[in-house]
């Protein structure tokens, strides 16, 4: 199922369940029920969990954004890492020069084939992986450099291989999930909670009244799957992060 069809889905059955509830409530309601008789208490409370909940949720989105934003800038420095590597060992001897490119582009044909999809599944990095990087990393720094330039040039390839291998423990260590689940029942919650303080105001079924709840209903929706689509960045958007790899190694699929 697309994150499209999912969204979609999501908020038509939140707006439905609203929809349907007014109406249920509404045929239920005594006669000399009067709508417009609401405490002025219950508005105030009403007002008060929507700012608090609002907050909350404005929280939620910039931390899952946050933790976006630097999978995607781990996933870019090792593909950049990788490209310098690659591009670099012309400095050295062709045999040697040769053995680091075909090593670099086997690690990224894996990583983009193999690694990223079980990475996305179990948030676990493979064997092979750390095998073929060990194996660069390896040809780089067994290289005795025989002049000044191989020597500036092994010093440059020992840190981009530094810096691949960096972004790849950082990409392992900050898979999964950003929010905890204490975070999640919250949110929820005070989902819950907000769009059922609809019918503490006495919402009736006057299409205008349904509208906006439906609208708020659908918005509440939308921003929780926004949380839920962020929050864990390798799993639900690896394409995404697979992008700089692709970008830069064309043949890598």
């Amino acid at each position: 199922m697309s994150n499209w069809l999912a969204l979609t889905l999501a908020m038509a059955a939140a707006c439905a369940a609203v929809v349907i509830t007014a109406f249920l409530r509404d045929r239920r309601a005594s006669e000399d029920e009067d709508p417009d008789d609401t405490p002025d208490v219950i508005e105030y409370m009403t007002m008060m969990i929507g700012v608090v909940y609002a907050i909350v949720l404005g929280l939620a989105i910039a931390g899952v954004w946050e933790g976006r934003a630097a999978a995607e800038d781990t996933a870019r420095a090792e593909a950049f890492a990788l490209h310098e590597l690659r591009e670099r060992a012309a400095d050295f001897p062709a045999p040697t020069a040769d053995r680091i490119r075909s090593g670099v582009d086997a690690y990224v044909h894996h990583s983009v084939t193999k690694e990223w999809p079980a990475f996305a599944d179990s948030g676990e990095l493979t064997d092979r992986g750390d095998q073929l990087l060990t194996d660069v990393r390896r040809t780089v720094l067994d290289h005795q450099p025989r002049t000044d330039s191989e020597s500036r040039a092994s010093y440059a390839l020992a840190d981009q291989v530094t810096a691949a291998v960096e972004a790849r423990n950082t990409r392992a260590l900050d898979s999964g999930s950003t929010l905890g689940g204490v975070v999640w029942f919250g949110l929820i919650a005070g989902g819950l909670v907000s769009v059922g303080m609809l019918f503490a105001l006495q919402l009736r079924r006057s299409t205008r009244e349904l509208i906006l709840a439906g609208l708020f209903t659908a918005l509440i929706s939308f921003l929780l799957f926004l949380v839920w689509q962020f929050d864990d960045p390798a799993a639900r958007d690896a394409a995404g992060l697979i992008e700089p790899f692709t970008s830069l190694f064309p043949g890598a699929t």
